[in-house]
């Protein structure tokens, strides 16, 4: 199977603990009517010896508390924070126990012959995966034992989003800076024909869009593959423009700015020089879709401040 947008690898982890960035992502794309319906079957505790069933177990958290809370939104952070409360909060020896546990299921094992069964199954070679991990990036199109769960963490790219005036550039920069990271400001990459319309107070419309969704996705991979970890500041105001820019949950965390509309107006009208006019923040709230997976955070705050709740909420050093 084609690897699916927005569903991260077993072995990625969240906090200390592999296969739970996994669980939440089939959660969410089940939400959005986007997982197959051949993932849908292995979804929750009905069948105890999958994945799912075992990661609640290991967090002694009933699988529908955990669906709901995840439709609740917030980032994953927030999400697992809310299972060690409301479950078992685990130890760093029991957590290193599940990743070790978890990532080598059918390696010499009573899963053995079943992993062999759906090996051949898949097409693959025999010896191919060497556990149920491996099997499912190789069947995702993923490289076996590319995303092993003693990798660093992966969090290399933090978004901050909104409409105009949320304050987004202020705080990536700020972020960058408190956090020794690359600071990427998405607007440098519209086209001289996009900041034209804009400039006229004429709203981008998905043709406009997609180049520069493309660009932005472009440079901060480039920045990635050098070893670089980024701050992004970008509007990313629709699921699907999210999607497009940053579509591996595994590395990308989004946060978003959210403030009311006196806050917003009176930032843009404020402001000069830039090509987003005051008269096109009512088309933004329009188009804007709030993140399920955004760490949410109010736009009313001080730059300073809302970096430092950033890096204590995503765990950032």
């Amino acid at each position: 199977m084609k690897r699916i947008i927005g569903l991260r690898s077993p072995h990625a982890r969240v906090g200390r603990i592999v296969y739970f960035g996994r669980m939440i992502d089939k959660i969410r794309l089940c939400a959005r009517g986007a997982l197959p319906p051949e993932y849908q079957a292995n979804l929750g505790e009905t069948r105890p010896a999958l994945f799912d069933a075992r990661c609640c177990r290991f967090l002694a958290v009933p699988y529908e508390e955990l669906r709901l809370r995840t439709l609740q939104g917030g980032c994953d952070e927030e999400i697992l924070a809310w299972a060690h409360a409301r479950g078992a909060s685990r130890s760093d020896d029991e957590c290193f126990a599940w990743n070790s546990f978890m990532t080598k299921i059918g390696w010499r094992d009573n899963r053995s012959d079943a992993l062999r069964g759906r090996t051949a199954e898949f097409g693959l070679i025999p010896g191919a995966a060497e556990t149920f991990c491996e099997l499912i990036d190789l069947d995702e199109e993923r490289p076996a034992g590319g995303t092993r769960s003693w990798e660093p963490p992966p969090v290399s790219v933090v978004i901050v989003m909104g409409v105009a005036g949320s304050g987004k550039t202020t705080v990536a920069r700020e972020l960058a800076g408190a956090l020794g990271w690359e600071f990427l400001d998405a607007d440098d990459k519209h086209s001289p024909s996009n900041v034209e319309k804009m400039s006229a107070g004429i709203p981008l419309d998905d043709a406009d869009r997609a180049p520069w969704l493309a660009a932005v996705r472009l440079d901060a991979e480039a920045r990635v593959a050098k070893g670089a970890r980024v701050a992004v500041a970008c509007s990313a105001l629709r699921e699907a423009y999210r999607t497009a820019m940053f579509p591996d949950p595994a590395n990308r965390r989004f946060v978003f700015l959210k403030g009311d509309l006196e806050l917003l107006r009176a930032r843009l009208e404020g402001r000069t020089g830039h090509f987003m006019k005051p008269s096109m923040l009512r088309s933004q709230l329009e188009a804007l879709e709030e993140p399920l997976d955004a760490l949410t955070v109010d736009a009313g705050q001080p730059a300073a401040q809302i970096a430092r709740l950033i890096q204590d909420a995503l765990g950032l050093p």
